[in-house]
């Protein structure tokens, strides 16, 4: 009901800062282009695990989305989304991810061997694997040791299955684990994705208004000012403040969302400001072979 509100009240065609990851709406941030860079390097160069963090809301899942529809026809993907350490068997999850039926029993063996036979007449198909982990901070060092052991999979000098990570920032933390270093000695390509500049937020927010049908201008310069400071420059943010106010100038048939509107937004308590910062001292980005 509000979506159609909004839009009729702006004259738009679509929902500009829908909080579903949407690859059509990705903003090419600086970032976000040497994101894809990294991943695309992972990807075209065979490396066996890549790696992309970044804080929550800050575009990783669209990001893979968009890498995932460009993805080449040579290449057969499966995507795990939803697995942690708690939910039983990460095994369970990738062949689910493959559309490969569990054989009889239940057994560890037989499911590697049914993962291991799907990778080697994959690749006898001239396709390569490639499994997507998203939210990877959530499994164990036991789960990631697995996981390592599927990239292990070759044929004669051949990998059969490429990794590629997703997840927040403690996921580095996690990989750096002495548990872990053979895992880690595996990673070609690592990429931690910040958040845009308030130079970007304010390109972003009108390029979201244009791929929606606007003209970019339905929220004046001061009030995406104020939008860059509330939302500490994180999409999901950005998303969500904007998202907000354009509801509230909707409601009140105002054509343009403007500074004061944005504060009578926060000042409803409808919006929880940023309150993670980027440590400092963190690299801005990883290169191939940085692990």
């Amino acid at each position: 009901m509000t979506d159609d509100l909004v839009r009729k009240n702006f004259g738009l065609r679509g929902k500009p800062f829908s909080m579903t990851p949407d690859p059509d709406f990705l903003y090419w941030s600086a970032a976000h282009r040497n994101a894809h860079t990294v991943l695309n390097y992972g990807l075209l160069s065979g490396a066996p695990i890549t790696v992309l963090t970044g804080e929550i809301g800050t575009g990783k899942t669209t990001l893979i989305r968009k890498l995932l529809n460009d993805m080449s026809e040579d290449m057969h993907l499966g995507l795990v989304s939803n697995a942690h350490r708690d939910r039983g068997n990460l095994l369970h999850w990738i062949l689910n991810a493959f559309d490969i039926p569990l054989p009889a029993g239940g057994h560890h063996v037989a499911e590697f061997r049914a993962f291991q036979d799907h990778l080697v007449e994959t690749f006898a198909k001239g396709t390569h694997t490639v499994l997507v982990i998203d939210e990877a901070q959530t499994l164990g060092v036991d789960q990631l040791e697995e996981l390592r052991m599927l990239t292990n999979v070759n044929s004669g000098k051949d990998d059969l299955l490429q990794l590629i990570l997703v997840g927040q920032p403690e996921l580095r933390e996690i990989l750096s684990a002495p548990q872990l270093t053979q895992f880690s000695q595996r990673i070609s390509a690592f990429f931690h994705l910040r958040a845009m500049t308030p130079i970007e937020t304010e390109s972003y927010i009108r390029h979201r208004l244009v791929c929606a049908g606007g003209t970019g201008e339905e929220i004046d310069a001061a009030a995406i000012a104020r939008i860059v400071e509330m939302s500490g420059c994180i999409p999901r943010l950005v998303n969500r403040a904007c998202d907000l106010s354009m509801v509230y100038a909707a409601a009140d048939s105002l054509p343009k969302v403007t500074e004061d509107l944005v504060s009578a937004m926060l000042a409803d308590g409808l919006f929880l400001t940023a309150d993670r910062r980027e440590p400092k001292t963190a690299p801005s980005a990883g290169h191939p072979g940085d692990a």
